[in-house]
């Protein structure tokens, strides 16, 4: 069986052969679907090859998003953990395959020394487990130990309670990232597993790690039941293994001593501020944990564009943070939220502030606080302020999906495009079902004119709003959004029914205005309606949302029109713009 099978679009065949020529070059044997016997059926030799394959290489392009037969391979290839994915024209991976990390071949022309391609070749070379390859390019190690926490199973019988275990599985990596001695794979790589069934060497193998940890929560009333196994990732043997059978006051000792057998089990020695470090959970109250971990959950979770999921996890972190004043986390939680609420949905309630600074002078390493801090500050105009706080967020987590969400904003209000658009993408890598993000990628990528980009990140925003709508028909935000979508890729007729299906169901939403105004200037060339929807969007806008309006490359179609300019004089008249605004 050969060691690595190519996937990819017919019009790409080419560049497939290219591929399949280096590979071989570097000591692989590669099969692609042009060796397909004449006597045999062509379904039942791709099934053939492709389970035998040790690696399957993807290659996307706008026309292999569209190919049923790239995807079902992909998915294939997914679900037995053989997926190895580049990018041949800027094309990114469809859902769900834009979970996983992929290569950038665009332009690519056969050079050998191009990150792309030896990013390529290191992960094939570990799947296939060609040993020259491998020696040549596996993915090198940052620590001489590795490990990767897999999402702890849901055994309660209940799915309500996945929040829990995915806590859980959450806090020991973060705890174990606090190792200086180990390496641990990020909780967003080690989530793209769950779910599924999987072979602990191959996962081992594919993320190139020593150790992996697995386990499962079984959480009944006030009793709790986590085990915990380290597997060796080369043999597949058992290097711990533990049961704990507690009550759920003892969680967080739970946690504590599954960190530090691990830490035991890999001979490891802790520095005194590392073992601190674990220790600190951010609340002693087994109470308010639970309650955090199930307003991160809908935090995560959640409708994007529903402002009950802000609703639901403002009340649960307030209730977290009445239990213990001093939990930094709720805290900052709590201020995104409110944040959200104020200035994406425009409701009278506290701007998150507070709670931010309440949570910053706790816990002064906590990222996302940073980011209500941004939004008052711009929306008093005191841009310098913002642009630190955001800079400040970005040294303290450059991972984070709300923080690379965020510095997109701040970066688009400066007219810094394509940098938004850096941020973005790592945001709906982090969250791939972010449904605004992969919008507001809609608007950047038309404003690079990377039309192939545009149009995946459009699919997938519809897809996204077809997926949301199914949950929560009366979504007006994610009619918005998707109507956005539809017109960006010229179905004019199903923009215009979902702006009609919104305005029945949610007349009042403003913020969906804006979104309507967007999608008929840019996409339809609907100048009048287009103006009509901004109006009365404008009627209740701030300096924050006027800020982001004035740099909107979806408007600039209207900015010669006087009626475009008195709207927005007469905003900012009433907001009194212009006038110097008072100090915080």
């Amino acid at each position: 069986m050969p060691h690595v099978f190519i996937s990819y679009a017919r019009s790409d065949e080419p560049l497939a052969r290219l591929v399949a020529d280096g590979l071989r070059d570097d000591g692989f044997e590669v099969w692609r679907d042009d060796e397909l016997p004449a006597h045999r059926p062509y379904a039942e030799v791709i099934e053939e090859r492709i389970n035998g394959a040790k690696a399957v290489v993807v290659l996307w392009s706008a026309e292999a998003t569209r190919s049923h037969w790239v995807r079902a391979e992909a998915d294939s290839a997914r679900n037995a953990l053989t997926l190895v994915q580049a990018s041949i024209d800027g094309t990114m991976p469809p859902l769900p395959f834009n979970q996983i990390q992929f290569a950038d071949l665009k332009g690519w022309d056969g050079e050998r020394s191009r990150a792309g391609w030896r990013k390529l070749v290191a992960s094939v070379g570990e799947l296939a487990g060609d040993s020259g390859a491998v020696e040549k390019s596996q993915r090198p190690a940052a620590r001489a130990l590795s490990v990767c926490v897999l999402p702890f199973q849901n055994m309660s019988g209940e799915a309500e309670q996945e929040y829990f275990s995915d806590g859980i599985s959450e806090d020991i990596t973060t705890d174990l990232s606090k190792i200086s001695a180990l390496e641990v794979i990020a909780r967003n790589t080690a989530f793209t597993f769950k779910g599924q069934s999987v072979n602990v060497q191959d996962v081992a193998r594919r993320l190139g790690v020593s150790h992996v940890l697995e386990g499962s929560v079984r959480k009944a009333g006030n009793q709790v039941r986590i085990t915990a196994q380290l597997i060796d990732g080369r043999t597949g043997g058992h290097v711990w293994a533990e049961r704990f059978d507690r009550d759920l006051t003892d969680i967080f000792s739970i946690q504590d001593e599954i960190s530090k057998a691990i830490v035991a089990a890999l001979k490891l020695k802790l520095l005194p501020e590392e073992k601190k470090a674990i220790e600190q959970r951010g609340t002693s109250n087994p109470e308010a944990y639970n309650l955090y971990l199930l307003a991160r959950r809908y935090w995560l979770t959640g409708n994007s564009g529903d402002l009950r999921r802000e609703e639901r996890v403002m009340r649960i972190c307030g209730r977290a943070v009445e239990i213990d004043p001093y939990y930094a986390r709720a805290w900052a939680l709590l201020g995104m939220a409110q944040s959200n609420l104020r200035y994406a949905f425009r409701c009278e309630v506290d701007d998150g502030y507070a709670a931010a600074h309440a949570a910053l002078t706790i816990d002064p390493a906590i990222a996302e606080a940073h980011l209500p801090k941004v939004r008052r500050l711009e929306d008093r105009r005191l841009y310098a302020q913002a642009d630190a706080e955001m800079e400040a967020a970005l040294q303290l987590d450059p991972e984070s999906w709300e923080v690379n969400k965020e510095a997109a904003r701040v970066a688009m209000r400066q007219g810094r495009l394509a940098e938004a658009a850096s941020f973005l993408e790592k945001a709906v890598s982090e969250m791939p079902s972010d449904l605004h993000a992969w919008a507001r990628l809609v608007t950047l990528y038309r404003a690079l004119d990377n039309k192939a980009a545009q149009k995946v990140a459009a699919e997938l925003a519809v897809a996204e709003a077809e997926r949301v709508l199914a949950d929560d028909p009366s979504n007006g935000s994610a009619m918005s959004f998707g109507a956005l979508a539809n017109a960006a890729l010229g179905h004019r007729d199903r923009a215009y029914e979902w702006i009609e299906r919104a305005l029945l169901i949610d007349p009042d939403n403003r913020s969906m205005r804006y979104n309507f105004a967007c999608a008929l200037a840019a996409f339809v060339g609907d100048k009048e309606g287009a103006l009509r929807h901004l109006e009365r969007s404008l009627a209740t806008a701030g300096a924050f949302n006027l800020a982001l309006l004035d740099a909107d490359p979806d408007l600039d179609s209207l900015r010669d029109d006087p009626r475009f300019d008195a709207m927005v004089a007469a905003a900012k008249r009433r907001l009194g713009i212009g006038e110097a605004m008072p100090a915080i």
